[in-house]
Order: structure tokens, then C-alpha cells, then sequence
């Protein structure tokens, strides 16, 4: 049924008490804290839980999981996912069975922010949709709002800022046509950080300054997040002093507040910790970091997790501590692998369910083989790698697999820059494609790691090709891109047995690309 809330019964086996209030007051109540932001979290779970008391003793069993839902709100933000997922997973489960679109929204809306929270794009994007695509004349525009918006913050998470930009759009739209400034700040606040993420400063920071307008005109004061995403705009602006001030003043009032959304807290630590170090503060870098490294341990924040391994290396490496720096940097490129290829694939599983046309489910196809590719060198990833090499091991034929790793690349980001070091990485991906032409293919594994698989040849036939393409990568003009910085790369390749996995051959083959590494680099060992 696609009815209101709080139509239908439960059973019980019992004769229940009667309540003292009404169905569609204690439905008022709920419809009240269920979309309010920066509420006290502890008082609005207190009430959730008396509320489903209320709505169970009028044996109104729609009521009392929106009660249900409003309760799980509450513990997802206190970081006990485990829980909220499994109030809504049942509440959402109820609801399918029941083609209750209320319930659905809601329960949708909820699953995408705890997936998110979890680090998994591609399930919080399709709940994203579910929950926009139960909304109908009957939601209220709070609800539809906030619903818009998360789709939004999912598309944004996921890699696609244009389809992000368009909801952001609706969502102001029903915020403003019901005078809602509260949704509308939030919605103006999400934009910015969207937008920052994208690498649009400039739209960021018009997005912040439209928010200190209307934040303004009311009277109030900026939200936490909404001076978080402020503060990291500052900090890509480089003004680091006022990122900082922003940054220890956000921290020490969302801190002494009480505890909110499960990331909001470690999200704004991060911001911090990379404020501290732009300034050179680095044991106040370090100190914020490890706190954020703590709550991301405890509440499972995947997704923050990654982005503070990241600065964990940033801040080694401003120490001078380069091993140190090196080792979490292999962790954080492994956790970004292993994200990245989520969000690719959220990207094309979001098309495939919002758009119905021909012309759409074409595009969806177009996503889905994006999701195989690495965006910066358009060669296959980890991901396309794990589902073609069991195959072609698995067929018998000879199979020579060789790891490449570029020599001494970090010197090409830190001493010459990022984008030429992405450049670098461009051009090797090329070389390599060349080399696998004569069959087999070639795929970035993350970083400056690449793997090239040459098949229908045995390593008698491999070994002149691989010595032809590290000679290519040797004698390419690289003083154009790095000047007097060399470009080499080691290899480590070995032909495949006929009982190897996936599993077997790469960690083989990292070996004897260890052993190149060690006998002085600009090798193939194979």
C-alpha cells in the first residue's frame, strides 16, 4: 500500500494500554525530529524510543517503525551503525513486502547514509535512488528534500559532480518553495563541500559566500559542517591561519557538544590535522590525526579512514620521515583501490536506475566499462584484472604475468609536481599498451604499480619484450616533463603454472619485482 504513516495494526498477544495520546499526535511528534539537523542527539533518541513505546501500544505498526527509523537516525549518528542498520534493514525489509512508500523513503534515505558511512558508494547510491523513486504526493517537503539531498551528497561521493550539481539544484528548489531556510542551508553547505571535492574552488567558494547570505538574513550562526567546508575551502584557497582558526574553534565546540552524525567529528579533525601541517605545526597535526584515526577505528568511518592514512603520509613525509611515509602511503593507496572501484562502479549502477530510456541504458553501459578503467591513464584497474586474469589463467595456455613499478617516483610528485607526475604515469601507461599489443593487456594497479599480461607466449618469448619496453621507458625524452629527474621502471615477471591463481602469480611476481627493486632498479627479473 502506498498509505500514510500510522495506518495499519499489530499484532499482540496482549490487550495494550491505553495510551494517552493519539495516533496522529504521536505521528506529529515524529514528523517533527525526524529531518531536524543539529539536534541533541541524546534527547531525540530518548524520545524515538518512547514514541515506539507509544505507537506499539496503540498497536499501530507502520507508526511504530517510523518511530523505529527515527531511533536509528539517532544511533547512526552516535556511530552505532551495526544497530541502525539493522533497525532499518527490517523496517526496509517490512516495507518492500508492503509497497509502503513512506517507509521506503525513509528507510532508503537511512541505508545510503550508513553505507556511505561504511565506505561502500555503490550501495548507498542505489539506495540513494529507491529512496527518491518512493517519494510521491503525499512526502512532505522536508522529507523530499532531504531525500533529494542525499542523492545529491551520493552522486558527489561517487565521482559524478554534474548529476550531483542538478540534485543539489532540486533540492534547493523544494527548500525554497516551502520557505525552509534550515534544509536550505544544509543543501547550500553539501553544494560547497561537493564542489571543493570536484577541485571548483571558485564555485565552492560562491556556494560558502551564498550560505553566509542567507545565514545571515536569518540571524543565526554557520553550522559545524558547514564551517568545516568552509575551512577546507581556505585551505585550497591557501590562507592556512584562518583554516586553522576555523578549524581548532569547530573541533572544540562539536567536541564539547556531544556526539552527532558517527564521520562528523573525525571529519572535522582531518580538516584540522591538514591545516596544522600546511602551517608547520606538526605535532598539533599529528595529535588531531590520531584522534581522527581513533574514532575511524571505532565506528568503522571507512571512507574518512582513507583520506587520514593519506594525510598520515603527507605528514611523515613534512617530517623528513620518508619510510615512514612510504609504508602508510602503500596502505593508503591499497584502501583507495579497493574505494575507488566501488565508486566507479556506483557511477554506472546510479544511470542504469534513475534513467529508463534507450539512450540512458546506453549511457549505463558506457559507466559500467569506466568502472574497469582507471580514469587518469584510461587502462584497465584492479578491478577489470580481477575478473579477466582467473580466466585466462584458468584456460591453460601460456601465460607470462609481469608487475611494473616506477623507480624512485614520489622524487617526480615532490620534486617536480603532482600533475607531472600524473603526466609520467600517462605516458608509461602508453608504453606499456604498445607492449601488449602483440596479445595479452595491460592495467594500472594503483599508484605508480601497473601490471602487463602477455599471453601465447612463454618467458623465452616475453623477455625480449619487456627489456624492449623498460628500454622505451629509459630512452623517453623526459626532460621535457622532468627535467634532469630520470624516469626508470623495475619488473618482476614470471610465465604462469598450470594450477597458479591470481593470487599466486602476483604475489610471485612482486618478489622478483622486489628482488629488481634490491639489485638496483631499472630491471626486469624474470
Amino acid at each position: 500500500m502506498s498509505g500514510s504513516l500510522g495506518t495499519g495494526s499489530i499484532p499482540s498477544a496482549t490487550q495494550p494500554a491505553v495510551a494517552a495520546r493519539s495516533v496522529p499526535e504521536i505521528a506529529a511528534e515524529i514528523q517533527s525530529l525526524e529531518f531536524r539537523f543539529g539536534t541533541d542527539g541524546s534527547h531525540v533518541l530518548a524520545r524515538a524510543v518512547a514514541l515506539a513505546a507509544e505507537a506499539r501500544a496503540r498497536a499501530d505498526h507502520p507508526l511504530y517503525l517510523w518511530a523505529r527509523l527515527l531511533e536509528a537516525n539517532m544511533r547512526r549518528r552516535s556511530g552505532e551503525l551495526a544497530v541502525a542498520a539493522g533497525i532499518c534493514s527490517e523496517v526496509n525489509a517490512w516495507a518492500r513486502e508492503r509497497e509502503h512508500r513512506p517507509l521506503l523513503a525513509r528507510s532508503h534515505q537511512q541505508l545510503s547514509i550508513i553505507h556511505g558511512n561504511l565506505g561502500d558508494i555503490a550501495a548507498g547510491l542505489e539506495h540513494a535512488v529507491r529512496a527518491v523513486e518512493a517519494v510521491d504526493d503525499d512526502t512532505s517537503p522536508r522529507a523530499r528534500g532531504v531525500i533529494l539531498l542525499r542523492l545529491a551528497d551520493v552522486l558527489a561521493e561517487g565521482g559524478s559532480p554534474d548529476a550531483a550539481r542538478t540534485r543539489y539544484g532540486h533540492a534547493e528548489q523544494v527548500a525554497i518553495g516551502a520557505a525552509d531556510v534550515e534544509l536550505r542551508l544544509v543543501v547550500l553547505n553539501n553544494l560547497a563541500y561537493a564542489e571543493h571535492l570536484a577541485g571548483n574552488s571558485e564555485q565552492a567558494w560562491e556556494a560558502i559566500q551564498r550560505l553566509r547570505t542567507v545565514t545571515e538574513a536569518t540571524g543565526g550562526d554557520l553550522s559545524p559542517d558547514a564551517l568545516d567546508t568552509m575551512a577546507m575551502i581556505q585551505i585550497a584557497r591557501g590562507r592556512y591561519p584562518e583554516a586553522a582558526r576555523i578549524a581548532v574553534g569547530n573541533v572544540d565546540a562539536y567536541a564539547s557538544a556531544g556526539p552527532d552524525d558517527a564521520d562528523g567529528l573525525a571529519e572535522f579533525l582531518l580538516t584540522l590535522a591538514i591545516a596544522q601541517r600546511h602551517l608547520g605545526d606538526q605535532s598539533a597535526a599529528q595529535d588531531a590525526l590520531d584522534r581522527c584515526a581513533t574514532i575511524c577505528e571505532e565506528r568503522e568511518l571507512a571512507g574518512v579512514r582513507v583520506r587520514a592514512l593519506e594525510e598520515q603520509a603527507e605528514l611523515h613525509a613534512a617530517r623528513g620521515d620518508h619510510a615512514r611515509a612510504f609504508i602508510v602511503h602503500k596502505r593508503f593507496h591499497a584502501a583507495e583501490r579497493e574505494l575507488h572501484s566501488q565508486q566507479r562502479d556506483a557511477q554506472a549502477r546510479a544511470r542504469h536506475a534513475v534513467f529508463e530510456t534507450a539512450e540512458a541504458r546506453r549511457e549505463a553501459e558506457r559507466f559500467r566499462e569506466q568502472a574497469r578503467r582507471d580514469p587518469l591513464t584510461g587502462l584497465p584497474n584492479r578491478r577489470y584484472v580481477d575478473e579477466h586474469l582467473p580466466v585466462l589463467l584458468s584456460a591453460g595456455g601460456p601465460i607470462v604475468v609481469a608487475l611494473v613499478d616506477l623507480d624512485h617516483f614520489k622524487r617526480v610528485n615532490d620534486l617536480c609536481s603532482h600533475e607531472i607526475g600524473d603526466r609520467v604515469l600517462t605516458v608509461v601507461a602508453g608504453l606499456l599498451t604498445q607492449a601488449a599489443r602483440s596479445g595479452g593487456f595491460a592495467a594500472r594497479l594503483g599508484g605508480e604499480e601497473f601490471l602487463l599480461v602477455l599471453t601465447g607466449a612463454g618467458t623465452a618469448e616475453a623477455a625480449p619484450a619487456l627489456e624492449r619496453f623498460r628500454q622505451s621507458v629509459q630512452d623517453h625524452p623526459w626532460s621535457q616533463l622532468t627535467g634532469n629527474l630520470p624516469v626508470t621502471v623495475s619488473i618482476g615477471a614470471l610465465q604462469s603454472g598450470p594450477a597458479d591463481t591470481q593470487t599466486m602469480v602476483l604475489a610471485a611476481a612482486d618478489r622478483l619485482l622486489y628482488e629488481a627493486k634490491n639489485s638496483g632498479r631499472n630491471r626486469c627479473v624474470l
